[in-house]
């Protein structure tokens, strides 16, 4: 079992509309294959093959202040992988 890094990490609260034009602006960079990481001195570029795994999640979590709900979006990618069978939709 291989040892995962934190490369780069952030998690701040902003609003609905920013957190789409984020996510607007991520589809943009995904599709031209490079996207580059910044928050304060820290940069981390990533060059992002043709194909890549995506992995959506919903989830509930109770916690003392009442329910947590979470939706994790995440790539992951291997060089040399081919494209899988199945298509995700947002409805």
């Amino acid at each position: 079992m291989g040892k995962e890094v934190v490369l780069f990490k952030s998690e701040e609260k902003h609003s609905t509309a920013e957190v789409a034009q984020f996510l607007r602006t991520l589809a943009d960079k995904v599709e031209q294959g490079r996207v580059i990481l910044r928050k304060g001195d820290e940069e981390l570029a990533l060059t992002l093959p043709g194909t890549v795994t995506l992995e959506v999640k919903a989830e509930e979590e109770s916690t003392r202040k009442g329910p947590k709900h979470s939706l994790e979006i995440e790539l992951e990618w291997r060089p040399g992988e081919e494209k899988q069978a199945g298509a995700l939709e947002l409805g």
